[in-house]
């Protein structure tokens, strides 16, 4: 394994500890992925029961850390521990660039959690892993992602059609424009 010069994840922010995710993580991830907002928004991922789960980090989410040094991170409360979602870098097939994702499990939607997370990676990405460019798929009818990400400075750029998917989503974008010593 190649040394680092950054952390391996984004730093805490004032109220959560973002982590990367392991296999222990499954209960959290069977949570996410059958959310019935999760289901509607981004899609159904048929994943019903705690084997399954595990199997689906093994064999994609947890892979982008090898593969990619970046991935998805545990959002966990930094006052009781809890896990509440999650929020990461994505690699996904029809995109060229890395992507922003989250999802944030029902009773802690609405409460600032997940731009804090959100800025907390955008950050690590651009300034820690030096991405030049980042990218967030959104579903069109998904008004409080879709505000997220634009408040993270992000642009609306396209509709495009993912593979395997039958309808568009929209794509935002933020192109990093750095000057020579700075």
């Amino acid at each position: 394994m190649s040394e680092r010069n950054h952390n391996d994840h984004p730093p805490a922010t004032p109220r959560l500890k973002l982590r990367r995710l392991t296999a222990s993580d499954a209960p959290l991830m069977l949570a996410v992925w059958n959310d019935p907002d999760f289901v509607r928004h981004v899609g159904d991922r048929g994943i019903r029961e705690l084997d399954e789960a595990e199997n689906a980090l093994r064999e994609g989410l947890l892979r982008l850390y090898s593969e990619y040094g970046y991935g998805p991170y545990a959002m966990e409360l930094r006052r009781t521990g809890e896990l509440i979602g999650i929020c990461g870098l994505f690699r996904r097939e029809g995109l060229d660039e890395p992507d922003i994702g989250f999802a944030v499990l029902p009773d802690f939607r609405g409460l600032g959690y997940v731009h804090e997370a959100a800025g907390s990676v955008l950050d690590f990405a651009l300034e820690q892993l030096m991405l030049p460019r980042l990218v967030a798929i959104v579903s069109p009818a998904n008004k409080a992602s879709v505000a997220i990400i634009r408040k993270l400075g992000l642009e609306f750029e396209r509709m495009q059609r993912m593979p395997g998917d039958d309808k568009d989503v929209a794509v935002y974008g933020l192109t990093v424009r750095r000057t020579e010593g700075g």
